[in-house]
């Protein structure tokens, strides 16, 4: 009998040590906030950084599940909005999204509010304020220093071209309207001949790069709105040998830009701060999901123009 007895005291003792550690486990597991960060691709430095921002940030502050998610192409705002759905789906206690297209992500924005998730916006806006917080940089602001930064280069005069990512993008709508407003108040004499969208492949940048200066031979400069597009530009430049001919102002700051700012290729680049964005929304992210009411609802967060004279700051 006595050892029936202890038998059963034996088991017992471990039915409850087994339930005392399911209920730490899932104690722990509840105290872990779920933050799913989409960005417009995987491929560009810019994104990348903005990764690295938030998984810092993720880990400085602990407890704190970040999921990094991208679309495999340049361009896909239908998967960005699956990726969106699936982050509603999961019960996400947070969501950071970069839109490739602020028309087309408003919607699902839109049920991301309805859900209860905090919502904060990375670089590019939405076609509705829909979100909680939005962090990014003024890009007409930054489009403005990269007209004051060319017009300079080609003293005021002469035709150019410019070759954006995303025609959708909210972020590159807003680049050229600052630059295209400025270069016209500020140097009149300067001819616009083309404006082309590469969907930020260096590829294709390049080639586009190719197609028009062959069509325009007396070319004297590019503005170029961000990384894919400013490497693919510069590229092409190198391979035609004519960097000290035509002047290229662009956007975003990586290896391959840094390379073309050394070799000259690269005159200027408007260097934005995405580890910030990534670092910031984390914060903010938090901040919300505890229910704080004194979060920003926009925040810039700056913009570098970066020249072979002050490069030393990115490397």
């Amino acid at each position: 009998m006595k050892r029936i007895l202890l038998s059963l005291a034996i088991v017992l003792m471990f039915v409850v040590s087994c339930n005392k550690t399911e209920e730490v486990a899932k104690s722990a597991e509840e105290g872990t906030k779920k933050i799913i960060l989409i960005t417009m691709d995987s491929l560009d430095e810019h994104w990348l950084s903005v990764k690295d921002g938030a998984e810092v940030k993720a880990k400085e502050l602990g407890n704190i599940d970040l999921i990094f998610r991208a679309p495999a192409g340049k361009t896909d705002p239908n998967e960005q909005t699956r990726m969106v759905e699936d982050a509603i789906n999961q019960e996400a206690d947070a969501i950071m999204l970069a839109p490739s297209d602020g028309a087309a992500l408003t919607p699902v924005s839109k049920r991301v509010i309805e859900a209860g998730i905090p919502l904060i916006l990375i670089d590019s806006p939405l076609q509705e304020p829909v979100y909680d917080s939005f962090l990014s940089t003024d890009n007409e602001a930054a489009g403005a220093l990269a007209a004051k930064q060319l017009a300079g280069l080609i003293n005021n005069k002469g035709k150019i071209a410019i070759v954006h990512a995303q025609a959708a993008s909210s972020s590159a709508i807003a680049r050229g309207k600052g630059f295209m407003d400025t270069i016209k108040a500020i140097a009149p004499d300067v001819e616009i001949v083309s404006i082309q969208y590469s969907d930020g492949d260096k590829a294709r940048a390049l080639n586009i790069a190719t197609d028009i200066i062959t069509a325009n031979p007396d070319l004297v400069g590019f503005f170029t709105s961000n990384e894919g597009s400013t490497v693919g530009v510069a590229r092409a430049l190198e391979e035609l040998n004519a960097e000290d001919k035509i002047m290229l102002v662009g956007f975003d700051k990586s290896q391959d830009t840094i390379r073309a700012l050394e070799n000259g290729t690269l005159k200027a680049s408007m260097v934005q701060n995405p580890d910030k964005m990534g670092s910031q929304g984390v914060e903010y992210a938090i901040e919300l999901i505890n229910g704080s009411k004194d979060v920003p609802k926009k925040v810039d967060t700056g913009v570098t123009v970066i020249t072979i004279d002050n490069i030393d700051m990115i490397k």
